[in-house]
């Protein structure tokens, strides 16, 4: 990661020189790419800076972008400490603006451990699609397989969807299947957005004993969190042209 960090900043500098030349001379050429192509430029950099530090498990995280889902796959998870209930958050929209008319699935785990992970963003940049690509641990594959072993460990996970999809067996033990939202925690703390009397998924056996077992993971999520220790092998983050539907 060092070497391409070095070399990106290398980059950076050269394309500066160039910019700041050829403004200097006073010609205007064309459409000025320019200086939407400096931004990207520091924000690379600082991505490579943070998959550094995620990777070796020192920040806590949280993905989300404005107005649109984006897709997370796992061959599995398994999690203690389980959590779910129905809200309506907060979604920023392009403009600024927000709305609370969508209903989603609000998932936590006090403890959780996965089977590699893929997390697709979709972006269309002057009219072009592009897709960014974080993965980490194992390759996700398309298939789930039958058995997993997971290989990333992450502690008050959280993950807000409108779609949260197992392709296998699911096995959930020591929950309660229809408690009031309110009642329902995640490591002592109570799930944002819960209304009293909505519905929601808590354990059987008082705070954070309930567990799950997902085969195969594919959730369409708006914002994934992860407010505790995450240690994420092999991380890579990539940007391909195209809408891409598997990493």
């Amino acid at each position: 990661m060092s070497h391409l960090l070095s070399g990106a900043r290398g980059a950076a500098a050269d394309w500066n020189v160039r910019m700041l030349a050829q403004a200097a001379d006073g010609t205007r050429r064309g459409t000025r790419w320019g200086r939407g192509a400096f931004a990207f430029v520091p924000s690379a950099l600082a991505i490579g800076v943070l998959g550094t530090a995620l990777a070796q498990g020192a920040l806590a995280a949280n993905f989300s972008v404005t107005g649109q889902p984006f897709t997370l796959t796992s061959n599995g998870v398994e999690g203690s400490g389980f959590g779910a209930i129905v809200n309506t958050p907060a979604v920023g929209r392009p403009d600024g603006t927000t709305s609370t008319n969508t209903a989603m699935a609000r998932v936590g785990f006090a403890s959780a451990g996965l089977a590699g992970l893929c997390g697709i963003v979709h972006q269309t940049i002057a009219g072009v699609p592009y897709s960014l690509l974080l993965t980490g641990g194992q390759k996700v594959a398309a298939t789930p397989p039958a058995a997993f072993t997971t290989d990333i460990d992450a502690s008050n996970l959280y993950i807000q969807a409108t779609e949260l999809q197992a392709y296998g067996p699911t096995t959930l033990q020591n929950a309660v299947l229809g408690q009031s939202a309110d009642q329902v925690t995640v490591a002592g703390k109570p799930l944002t957005g819960a209304l009293p009397g909505g519905f929601g998924l808590g354990s059987a056996g008082g705070e954070g004993g309930s567990s799950i077992a997902l085969h195969g993971l594919n959730a369409s999520a708006y914002d994934a969190e992860m407010a505790g220790a995450l240690v994420l092998p092999d991380l890579r983050i990539r940007v391909v042209a195209g809408t891409a539907t598997a990493c």
